[in-house]
Formats: structure tokens, C-alpha cells, sequence
């Protein structure tokens, strides 16, 4: 049975902006474990950077779940935002690790390397 709400503005609303947002977790976290797999973060021990890369995976999954169930539906569901907000937070720690690995390397003389290019540029 369809919502009456179907295609209210709300439902227009929310549908338009979590799509969007969920894109955007999704891009975030895939820079996010591109760089967690493929360098070694020196100012994280290995078990900060394994225990990162897991939350990284797990969010993407949660993302991922969150992208079904709003096509599934026809956009008829929304996140709560005790959902969104951890997934926030984690993109901020990700900004903040790719930024700080980027600085490192710039200094160690790697800046002209775009292979070491990840996050936040």
C-alpha cells in the first residue's frame, strides 16, 4: 500500500537530502580506507589505524544498508540523526588523520607525490 505521504514535499525533502548525505559518507569513507590500506599512518600504532580502518569498513556497510533501504522504500525512510551523527564524527576523525598524514608527508618531502594525496584535498 502506498503512503498517502508518498509524494508529499516531505517526503521530496528528505529524499533529496539523504541521498545526497549518504553519497557523500560513502566518498568520505572510501578516501578514508583507500589511505588506511594502502599507507602506514606512523603516528598511529598499528592497532589505532587496524581498529580505524574497521570503523571506516563498518560505517560503509551501515551507509550501504541506509542507501537500500531508501531506494527500497522510494525514499520513504529517514535516519535518525543518533545514526548520522557517529557516522559524522568518524568522517571528521578521517579528515583530520588524512590531513595530518598529508602534512607529515609534505614535510618528509613527499609533497610532490599525489600518491600520498588522500584527504581533504
Amino acid at each position: 500500500m502506498v503512503s498517502p505521504h508518498f509524494n508529499s514535499p516531505e517526503h521530496d525533502f528528505i529524499k533529496d537530502l539523504l541521498e545526497p548525505l549518504l553519497d557523500d559518507f560513502q566518498y568520505w569513507f572510501s578516501r578514508s580506507r583507500s589511505l588506511l590500506e594502502s599507507q602506514d599512518i606512523t603516528f598511529l600504532e598499528q592497532a589505532q589505524q587496524a581498529d580505524l580502518l574497521q570503523r571506516v569498513v563498518q560505517a560503509q556497510q551501515e551507509v550501504e544498508t541506509a542507501k537500500m533501504m531508501l531506494n527500497i522504500t522510494g525514499g520513504q525512510v529517514g535516519l535518525d540523526t543518533a545514526v548520522l551523527m557517529p557516522w559524522h564524527h568518524l568522517v571528521t576523525e578521517c579528515w583530520q588523520v588524512g590531513m595530518r598524514f598529508r602534512t607529515e608527508q609534505s614535510h618528509f618531502g613527499n609533497s610532490g607525490s599525489d600518491s600520498h594525496r588522500n584527504l581533504r584535498d
